[in-house]
């Protein structure tokens, strides 16, 4: 067996990049709560002083330390650094939206983005524009103020906006291509299509519904026009 000597100074290295790698990845939670915060307020506001909530639920998710690795790896970043990894990759912290009806969806996206501390930095409407596998939901990379000990500091958040019926389909969309290593049969990938279609018919005829059960003037379901792709 072969013995390896690890002096001080290379433990006090390693202990330091780690300290820096969560110090990193900490300025992104709080960034994720800080979006979180705003929909949370949204989603009481619209409970106590409205007689409808768009707001189904709300998840939120931080990358591990192995899928940061592994995208950095994917986009092909030589000799990353904190810096050039902020920059590349801003996805890191993730907040997911689940609402009613697609015009809830644009209704929470102009109430969120329109806060004065919010930036829009890239707005990719799916909804509008279906990726080719069916894939339907509003992404939106956000920049938000977090006031720490050492300043304000600037921290992007991805925001995705599904109805119910979006998330299912991604849901289960995702779990099928997990269990096939992404090498998919076909037959099943045009299941999953036809699976997209039926799902945005879904959302079109609960929409439907709705506006009958509460009245064709309903304010509540008025659809702003869908936002344009803007990357910033």
């Amino acid at each position: 067996m072969t013995t390896v000597d690890v002096t001080e100074d290379t433990i006090r290295q390693t202990k330091e990049l780690r300290d820096e790698f969560q110090r990193f990845l900490r300025e992104y939670e709080f960034g994720m709560r800080e979006v979180e915060t705003k929909i949370s307020i949204l989603r009481d506001e619209f409970t106590h002083d409205h007689s409808y909530n768009p707001i189904e639920h709300v998840t939120s998710r931080l990358k591990s330390p192995d899928s940061i690795v592994e995208k950095i790896a994917r986009k092909g970043i030589d000799e990353p650094d904190f810096a050039r990894i902020r920059q590349e990759i801003t996805d890191i912290a993730g907040v997911r939206v689940t609402c009613s009806f697609v015009a809830d969806v644009y209704r929470l996206f102009d109430l969120l983005t329109a806060q004065d501390d919010i930036t829009v930095r890239v707005v990719k409407d799916y909804i509008a524009n279906p990726k080719p596998n069916g894939y339907k939901s509003l992404h939106v990379i956000l920049e938000v103020p977090v006031f720490l000990s050492t300043g304000a500091l600037s921290v992007p958040v991805e925001v995705q906006f599904r109805t119910i019926a979006m998330d299912f389909w991604a849901s289960l969309e995702h779990k099928i291509y997990y269990k096939f290593s992404s090498q998919v049969p076909s037959h099943l990938v045009d299941s999953l299509t036809d699976a997209a279609e039926a799902a945005a018919e879904l959302d079109l005829r609960m929409e439907r519904l709705h506006r009958e059960a509460h009245g064709s003037t309903s304010r509540q379901l008025a659809p702003p026009p869908p936002p344009r792709v803007v990357e910033v």
